[in-house]
């Protein structure tokens, strides 16, 4: 019984001190690099689109930038 107490205790603390929920971003520097994401994949996708339509001639040149 004092185990469980013990293991309780230790992990009701670790809840309240913060624990994992310490974050490497903010909540805005988080959804900055989400919508760069979902920016640069949209484009991608247009451009599979575009490939799949033969809407624009083949290349191996790219528009994208890929540093």
């Amino acid at each position: 019984m004092r185990k469980f107490i013990l293991i309780g205790s230790t992990m009701v603390s670790l809840l309240l001190a913060g624990g994992c929920a310490t974050p490497g971003y903010s909540a805005s520097e988080r959804s900055q690099l989400i919508q760069r994401d979902f920016d640069y994949n949209g484009g991608q996708m247009i451009d599979d689109w575009d490939s799949f339509w033969l809407l624009r001639p083949a290349s191996h040149l790219t528009t994208w930038s890929v540093q």
